[in-house]
C-alpha cells in the first residue's frame, strides 16, 4: 500500500531560485504541449504525440531543471486528455496560470535520488534541503511533491510504499454518524459535534483585509504585503478546520472499533429542497 507524509521544508536562497525555475518550466511544458495538441487537432483532426526531447532541443533552458518533473507534467496532461475523452470529467484541460495555479511539481525516486539524511531531504538538481520531520516514515520512498503556498511556505509530500499488515480486532464498540443540518454530524447516541464556525468568526476581519488589499496600487509593494496578510488569514482558517477535523477523527478512532456512516447524495438533496421551495412559491403565487 501507499501512504503520504507531508513535511515542511526550509530551502535556502539558491534552492528557492531552483524551485521557482522548476515551477515555471513545469507550467511552460504543460501549456506548450496543450497548445500544440489543440492546434494540431484543429488542422488534422487527430491527437498529436510529442516527446520531451523535442522541446528540450528547441528550448535548451529546460535542461536546467529536473527531467522527471517535466515528465510528470506530460503524464498529467495525458491523464487529463484521457479523462476528458472517456467522459469521466466534463471539463477540457485548461492552461495553467502563473498567478492563480498552484506552484508544485512531482519527481520520482530513482536509485536513491530522493532520500532523507541527517534531517535533510535530497532532491534531484536541488540538493539537500532542510526538512522538519515530525514523525518517522515507514516504507520505501516512491515520489515527492514540492509545493509552495501563497504565503511563501514550502512543503514536501512524500509518497512511500509499505507492506500493509492489518491486525485482526474483535469489534465490540460501534457508533453511527448521521447528517446534521446545523452541526458536522450527529451520533447514534444523540451527541452533536458543536462545530465552531471559524469562517463566520473571522468574516469581519477578513473583509477588512480584502478591502484594504483592493485599494492598494496594482504591482506595488504595499499591495503585495496586503496580499500576504489576506493569504495568512485564509491559511489560519484552513488550519483551524483541519485541526478540528483531525481531533474529532482521532477521538472516534480511539474510542470505537467500528464507525458506520450513511451514504447521502448532498447534491441531489439540495436540488430537491430548491425545487420544493420553487413549487411552494408558485403555489402561493397562484393563490
Amino acid at each position: 500500500m501507499n501512504r503520504a507524509y507531508k513535511f515542511r521544508i526550509y530551502p535556502n536562497k539558491e534552492q528557492r531560485i531552483m524551485f521557482a525555475k522548476t515551477f515555471g518550466c513545469v507550467r511552460f511544458i504543460y501549456n506548450r504541449m496543450l497548445a500544440d495538441k489543440i492546434a494540431h487537432y484543429k488542422k488534422t483532426g487527430q491527437t498529436l504525440q510529442t516527446t520531451l526531447a523535442q522541446y528540450k532541443t528547441e528550448f535548451e533552458w529546460l535542461k536546467e531543471v529536473d527531467s522527471l518533473a517535466l515528465a510528470n507534467a506530460q503524464l498529467n496532461l495525458q491523464s487529463a486528455y484521457k479523462n476528458f475523452f472517456s467522459k469521466r470529467h466534463k471539463g477540457f484541460p485548461k492552461f495553467k496560470s502563473k498567478k492563480k495555479s498552484r506552484m508544485r511539481y512531482t519527481t520520482n525516486n530513482q536509485n536513491g535520488s530522493v532520500r532523507i539524511e541527517n534531517g535533510k531531504l535530497k532532491l534531484p538538481k536541488v540538493g539537500f534541503v532542510k526538512i522538519v520531520q515530525h514523525r518517522p516514515m515507514i516504507g520505501k520512498i516512491k515520489s515527492v511533491t514540492i509545493e509552495k503556498t501563497p504565503t511563501n511556505k514550502y512543503y514536501a509530500s512524500i509518497l512511500v510504499e509499505y507492506e500493509n499488515q492489518v491486525p485482526e480486532v474483535e469489534l465490540r464498540k460501534f457508533i453511527g454518524l448521521d447528517f446534521s443540518m446545523h452541526d458536522l454530524y450527529v451520533t447514534s447516541e444523540g451527541e452533536t459535534t458543536n462545530y465552531p464556525r471559524f469562517l463566520r468568526k473571522s468574516e469581519k476581519k477578513l473583509a477588512r483585509l480584502c478591502r484594504r488589499h483592493s485599494k492598494r496600487k496594482t504591482g506595488s509593494q504595499n499591495r503585495e504585503r496586503m496580499r500576504l496578510k489576506v493569504c495568512l488569514m485564509y491559511e489560519k482558517i484552513t488550519n483551524q478546520r483541519l485541526d478540528f477535523l483531525h481531533k474529532k477523527s482521532y477521538c472516534l478512532a480511539e474510542n470505537y472499533d467500528a464507525v458506520c456512516i450513511e451514504t447521502l447524495n448532498m447534491q441531489t438533496m439540495s436540488r430537491t429542497l430548491k425545487f420544493g421551495k420553487l413549487r411552494l412559491w408558485r403555489r402561493c403565487k397562484t393563490l
